[in-house]
């Protein structure tokens, strides 16, 4: 593979489909292009037909410098595998990621993630990391605190032992943790302590990006406002950008600039969060925002429940034209659903949508 190179500023190409939906392309911390992730199936010495799965079928987007964007959808559309592809703990099939951050002398520089080798890439972590959504499942039981701390550190920098420990008491305060818990495992920490601590390690380098993998998904709810309210903090004091994976909308609603709705591997709708829950087109995000609950007793007793039949089609074998259309109350019965795949088309300014009957957002 050849050494990655800075690319311009105007990246691949701007936003969803070819337009920005976060302002030019060169504004963006994050770029992603027709993102493609395929795994084969089936043969190997247990025998069986051999196939394809297409996890991630051509995904775009842009995410703005010290925004949030929340990537939402069901189990297995594709959204972490989405998100680990950006980063590089699996490797894409194909397509274009962009990650533009700081240099040490000032000024910035944009750099194509898919093409780094092993060198460049070891680089470019200290830029981008990642929050996973178990936290204790991410934390090694067999290693302190400070041990899980100070390990990237020993990895990636020259740092002496007292600057390391200094950097992981700097850490933990950071995250609202005191730094005597160091020589504690990760057994003796509640789920809420012990996402902070992943968090703190994520931090480690300073990176300007971080993945947040339906971080407060394993936690209490009385717990996941205070994660939240952390990363928000965060993000405001270290300017940081986030991709939050999610299924809960109520939590991306608020923490969010903007959300893409993933459905089979693809981005059916993509706008700024009021607006999604506002003014959402696409049948599925319909459906989607109908199970939110709403505190009004009175109101949620008078609300529409759309609820979706059958089973979310295999990505082995997903339907033609629309992916959608076997479940959607409006393409089932409609031809040109069953026949031809609707593009992410901006409908409206800043509003992204692949569906062909947007405007039937009201039919039931």
């Amino acid at each position: 593979m050849t050494p990655s190179k800075p690319v311009a500023g105007t990246g691949a190409g701007p936003g969803p489909g070819g337009a920005s939906t976060n302002g030019a392309s060169g504004d963006a911390a994050l770029s992603v292009r027709e993102l493609v992730k395929t795994f084969e199936v089936g043969g190997g010495w247990l025998g069986g037909e051999r196939g394809e799965v297409s996890a991630v079928a051509g995904v775009s987007f842009d995410i703005g410098a010290g925004k949030t964007m929340g990537l939402v959808g069901e189990s297995g559309c594709g959204k972490s595998t989405t998100a680990r592809c950006i980063l590089r703990l699996i490797e894409p099939t194909s397509g274009d990621v962009v990650l533009q951050h700081p240099l040490d002398g000032g000024g910035s520089e944009r750099i194509d993630v898919i093409a780094a080798d092993k060198g460049e890439l070891r680089r470019l972590r200290r830029h981008m990391q990642i929050v996973f959504q178990d936290p204790f499942a991410s934390l090694n039981p067999r290693m302190s605190v400070g041990q899980a701390l100070r390990e990237p550190l020993v990895v990636h920098t020259s740092m002496s032992r007292d600057e390391q420990n200094s950097r992981v008491a700097e850490l933990l305060r950071l995250v609202g943790l005191n730094p005597r818990i160091v020589d504690r495992y990760p057994h003796e920490f509640s789920g809420g302590q012990r996402q902070r601590i992943g968090v703190a390690r994520a931090l480690a380098f300073d990176p300007g990006f971080l993945v947040l993998d339906e971080p407060v998904s394993a936690l209490d709810v009385s717990i996941q406002a205070q994660v939240l309210n952390l990363l928000d903090d965060l993000q405001d004091e270290l300017g940081l950008t986030y991709l939050f994976i999610a299924h809960d909308l109520a939590v991306v609603r608020h923490v969010c600039d903007d959300i893409a709705v993933m459905y089979l591997g693809k981005i059916v709708e993509h706008t700024s969060a009021e607006r999604l829950f506002d003014e959402s087109m696409h049948p599925y995000t319909h459906a989607l925002l109908s199970a939110v609950p709403v505190p009004d007793p009175e109101q949620e007793r008078g609300r529409l429940r759309i609820l979706l039949e059958g089973d979310v089609p295999s990505p082995l074998n997903p339907p033609p034209g629309c992916r959608f259309h076997t479940r959607c109350h409006v393409g089932r019965d409609q031809a040109v659903c069953r026949v031809t795949e609707p593009p992410l088309e901006e409908v409206s300014e800043g509003h992204w949508v692949a569906c062909h009957f947007p405007e039937a957002r009201q039919v039931v």
